[in-house]
């Protein structure tokens, strides 16, 4: 049934989240009874979050509104967790060292630490984001159960907003909501939900603008960091983690985003957030605090209770000094070189200092700290605490990630992505723009070739150069790559739609653009060139355009896929077009090339091969040229052709076309393959490699700091990252 407390939607969609705050903790003391009597309780949702979570099977013919089976609540607990990282053949590092803590629904619970000192490993463990090569020890549980985190039951919000630029925030929301909740579910009832999130994340005023990007004027940093956590909330995760939610931002911005996550978490959310350095005003909005220092557990306990349990331990807050800049101040080792350097280049002074730290360095100070908690009694309340919440056993609901259809997915993506390009000038338009220029000087310099004796050689060159040169600018669309593949990555990480589904949408969404710059280049090369004329000739020279402008869009998306740097990406996609154009018979004739590897098998699998000599006939095959003297007959086409320039005459043109186009499906399906070995194979790869190493175990080396696990892809360099 619905609780009684809950979240009423007003005539104008807002949420009386006064009256949800006041009842939230009153309802989570009471779950643990209710639960016991057999009752169908339901904790911290409001009835758009019970539409999502609701048990259709419940659904009887001529029956009301299902019912909710259990407390759909987030209780998350980590009990002796440690994490050890492979970094190479018999050499670990213990990066979470013996953690014990907890996560309840209504609460905000921020891990916080120096950079390094594992708060971000510790927000991947507890998400189920570990690198292939990290392997992890201890307990945790989800109410009680040990479960995979679903999409649905958890979300997580990265580090970085990528977020697609030229959609405005309701667009940016809607689509999301639209790729996502079931198909059955209806239109109207979608839209309320995304205007209720808008409402919840306070992004009414900025609704109606756009995200922004390099040429638009968008949302601020901070608004922009709520519409990344508005869209994980649209499924209504009960449990939701945040990597460095206020990195970046202002103090006000980072106040705001902290005070929306603690009303998310008073809605009877649980919400864990891994914070940097936060400002006192953010500092009080903390419910819990875990307290890292160099991967182990520095103090976990109620927020408000930190100054005393520094002060406990030998290091009292200053008075008027932020507790949160005290706390890493006592537990960052960089402070002793700060503190070394100073010393060296300063005077030496007489004067006496209360403060503890002047007289221990850090690292001593940890170590105090560190063994102060592990005998206090806030540890023992903790592993307390975890136990109790761990013989509780509630009900784990599996949301199963997105549920709309593939059909709705494709086609969301494909009205988004196409909305996107029409949009964003530097996509195709500024592409447009350049396409037009540089056929124009094409089309003036080999303006009305005509058929004399030059025009042979003047023909092959404008064909290998707008098959060549001017497909090769293709690739300045490699950064707009990029950035879709950054969005993808996080929607596809938090389970929002399929790689097929992204495949498709992203080769239907480019046609149109891609047909219009060819269709308006290549007649306006065709007509001032004057090429063969006929109009079969006229629509084999698009064709083939397109086709091979396609086949770089394609190539560079595989690239893309791979390589997510802007630089790296052009260069690898310049140099391959740049073999394919060596081998396509223009620069060295077809018969001369080399067999072994360059003419078997690189000039077949150069779509520049296939294009040239697809044009060549289509220009040449049936016109007369005059010869280099006048007296002399005329020479055919086809004996151009077939002895000048080495052209098989026997194949139809229409099939070196055919050949070109099948490229484009074997790069697409490529694209799709690299996606998944990067999803799938890498990881297991890099997974049994690691386990490899850990059965060659070794002392486990020793560090001040401890890097995140993003930065262990294979073998990073040790304390270069963050925690």
């Amino acid at each position: 049934m619905r609780r009684a407390g809950g979240d009423n939607l007003q005539g104008d969609g807002t949420t009386p989240r006064s009256a949800a705050a006041g009842q939230a903790m009153v309802e989570l003391q009471a779950n643990g009874s209710a639960a016991d009597a057999g009752g169908a309780m339901v904790v911290g949702l409001s009835p758009l979050s019970e539409t999502l979570w609701r048990d259709s099977k419940a659904l009887r013919p001529g029956a009301g509104p299902a019912a909710l089976i259990g407390d759909v609540s987030a209780r998350l607990t980590w009990k002796d967790l440690c994490v050890t990282v492979a970094l190479g053949p018999g050499k670990t590092q213990t990066v979470l060292d013996e953690l014990t803590g907890y996560a309840e629904p209504g609460s905000l619970t921020a891990l916080m630490g120096p950079s390094g000192s594992g708060k971000s490993t510790l927000l991947d463990a507890l998400a189920g984001r570990l690198a292939a090569n990290a392997f992890l020890s201890g307990d945790v549980l989800l109410n009680g159960r040990k479960a995979k985190l679903s999409f649905g039951a958890a979300a997580y919000v990265t580090q970085d907003d990528n977020l697609i630029g030229t959609l405005t925030v309701r667009e940016t929301i809607g689509y999301s909501a639209l790729l996502r909740l079931p198909d059955k579910m209806l239109r109207e009832d979608k839209r309320a939900l995304v205007e209720s999130t808008i409402v919840e994340m306070g992004l009414q005023d900025c609704a109606d603008t756009v995200i922004g990007n390099w040429h638009l004027r968008g949302v601020s940093g901070g608004e922009k960091r709520r519409v990344s956590i508005a869209l994980e909330l649209l499924m209504r995760p009960r449990l939701l983690f945040l990597d460095e939610p206020t990195s970046g931002l202002d103090s006000s911005s980072a106040f705001f985003v902290t005070q929306t996550l603690r009303g998310l978490a008073r809605d009877g959310r649980t919400v864990i957030a891994s914070i940097h350095q936060p400002s006192s005003e953010v500092f009080e909005l903390f419910d819990m605090l875990f307290l890292l220092s160099g991967g182990k557990t520095v103090y976990f306990g109620q927020a408000s209770q930190a100054c005393e349990f520094f002060a406990q331990g030998g290091f009292p807050c200053p008075p008027l000094r932020n507790p949160s800049d005290h706390f890493l101040r006592c537990v960052n080792s960089d402070f002793d070189k700060v503190k070394a350097t100073l010393k060296g280049s300063m005077k030496a002074r007489a004067e006496r200092s209360d403060d503890p730290l002047d007289r221990m360095t850090t690292s001593e100070a940890i170590r105090k700290l560190v063994a102060s908690y592990s005998r206090s009694q806030y540890y023992y309340a903790a592993r307390e605490k975890v136990n109790d919440i761990s013989r509780m056993k509630g009900t784990v609901l599996d949301s199963g990630g997105s549920q709309a259809s593939f059909l709705m997915q494709a086609c969301t993506l494909t009205k988004r992505s196409f909305i996107n390009m029409s949009r964003d000038f530097g996509y195709y338009w500024l592409r447009l723009l350049i396409y037009l220029l540089v056929t124009v000087c094409i089309g003036t310099i080999y303006l009305d070739v005509g058929t004399k004796y030059t025009s042979i050689l003047a023909r092959a060159s404008c064909s290998a150069f707008v098959f060549g040169f001017v497909t090769f600018m293709s690739i300045g669309g490699f950064p707009s790559f990029v950035e879709e593949m950054k969005v993808f990555q996080r929607e596809r990480l938090n389970g929002h739609y399929g790689v097929a589904a992204f495949v498709i949408s992203n080769t239907i969404s480019a046609t149109p653009f891609l047909i219009l710059i060819c269709f308006l280049s290549g007649t306006i090369c065709y007509f001032m060139v004057r090429l063969h004329p006929g109009f079969e000739h006229y629509i084999f020279f698009v064709l083939n355009l397109y086709a091979s402008v396609t086949v770089v869009e394609s190539l560079m998306m595989a690239i893309a896929s791979v390589i997510p740097n802007f630089l790296m990406g052009i260069i690898i996609g310049a140099g391959i077009q740049g073999i394919f154009m060596l081998v396509s018979g223009y620069f060295r004739l077809p018969y001369d090339i080399p067999k072994p590897f360059w003419r078997y098998p690189m000039q077949y699998i150069s779509f520049h091969y296939w294009a040239l000599q697809g044009q060549c006939q289509n220009d040449m095959k049936g016109l007369v040229f005059d010869n280099q003297y006048p007296d002399q007959p005329k020479i055919p086409g086809d004996f151009i052709l077939k002895y000048i320039f080495q052209i098989n005459v026997d194949r139809n043109k229409w099939i070196d076309l055919s050949v070109i186009f099948s490229m484009i499906f074997i790069y697409r399906i490529l694209f799709f393959l690299m996606i998944k070995i990067n999803e799938d194979a890498l990881p297991w790869i890099r997974g049994h490699i690691a386990r490899k190493r850990m059965q060659k175990k070794g002392p486990s080396p020793t560090f001040g700091k401890t890097p995140s696990l993003r930065g262990y892809v294979v073998d990073p360099e040790l304390g270069s990252n963050e925690g």
